[in-house]
């Protein structure tokens, strides 16, 4: 049996910190919330540790087991964390007000730099890309829950209806309908390369000189044809080259043509943090998470929102 002390508890449970964190983050949709739950599951986890049983499931899998309870009772009578796309069709007015939606709980992105081991390795194969996140969120929570134990952490049909006090039949329809719900971004998902290509990252360099030089012309030659821009907490999105190139024609009449960029990832994706020019600074304006497929970008995520500058730890300013 654990002993309940302090040192025992930490060296054995801490190190799950990380992939608890992005665990619970695919969950509930977002950094903040799954912090939260994080830290209620190491309480709840310390004030059972004199209960544990070593013999009847591993530190990692019992954690799991509080983790997901706690974040399906977070869940109970929540809306989910959409994306704009998910909301509605795509806006043709690249004027329409910029009018936050301060009632919708939106998706936030992860910052890859809370990415740590052991969680780096519960992220292969594009399992955290922000497409399939908001894809997840749809999807009822105890199939989302389903779904992320048996398909991303790989646990068995057992494992996981022991970990939600259900059984494995039941564990395996729940898969079956999940999977279907998701079939449509799961093959979509299959044509984004990977971050590490050259290619890649050739591409994002050139937006990242386009946009920093207010470009338009040379960030929708770096399209695909269908490319989709969205706005959280806007709920507008425009697909298409034309679209997306005629709001960025608006947003450089607004904000001038002077723009400083910082590299970074979000979800396993490139990502940028994008200033523009303030008096004799440069000021923080958006955090935008690309999807680049071998055919150019194809999707940007461009979120305003403070809280997620503060989930990245962006400076407000540039000097």
């Amino acid at each position: 049996m654990g002993v309940a002390t302090g040192g025992d508890f930490e060296a054995q449970a801490g190190p799950y910190r990380d992939e608890l964190l992005v665990h619970c983050y695919r969950m509930l949709g977002s950094v903040h919330e799954a912090e939260d739950l994080v830290q209620e599951t190491m309480l709840r986890a310390w004030r059972a540790w004199r209960r544990y049983d070593p013999s009847l499931a591993s530190v990692r899998t019992w954690l799991y087991r509080i983790a997901t309870n706690a974040c399906l009772s977070a869940l109970e009578g929540r809306a989910r964390r959409p994306l704009p796309s998910g909301l509605g069709g795509p806006s043709d007015d690249p004027d329409a007000p910029l009018t936050p939606a301060a009632d919708v709980p939106w998706l936030q992105p992860f910052p890859d730099a809370r990415l740590g081991d052991p969680a780096a390795e519960v992220v292969r194969r594009g399992t955290l890309r922000l497409a399939l996140v908001a894809a997840i969120q749809v999807l009822p929570p105890r199939q989302r829950a389903v779904l992320i134990l048996r398909d991303v952490l790989e646990f068995s049909a057992a494992e996981a209806a022991a970990l939600l006090e259900t059984s494995p039949a039941a564990v395996n329809s729940a898969l079956q309908r999940a999977r279907a719900s998701l079939s449509g971004c799961a093959a979509a998902e299959g044509r984004v390369a990977e971050p590490g290509d050259a290619a890649v990252r050739r591409t994002v360099d050139r937006y990242i000189r386009s946009f920093e030089a207010g470009d338009v012309a040379g960030l929708v030659a770096l399209l695909t044809r269908d490319a989709v821009l969205e706005m959280p907490p806007v709920p507008l999105w425009y697909a298409g080259r034309d679209g997306y190139g005629r709001f960025m024609t608006r947003v450089f009449a607004m904000r001038g043509a002077d723009w400083r960029i910082t590299a970074l990832t979000a979800n396993t994706q490139p990502a940028l943090a994008a200033y523009c020019r303030d008096g004799d600074a440069y000021a923080l304006h958006t955090l935008q998470v690309l999807t680049v497929t071998p055919e150019g970008v194809a999707r940007n995520v461009v979120f305003q929102d403070p809280a997620v500058f503060a989930a990245f730890r962006l400076p407000g300013s540039l000097s």
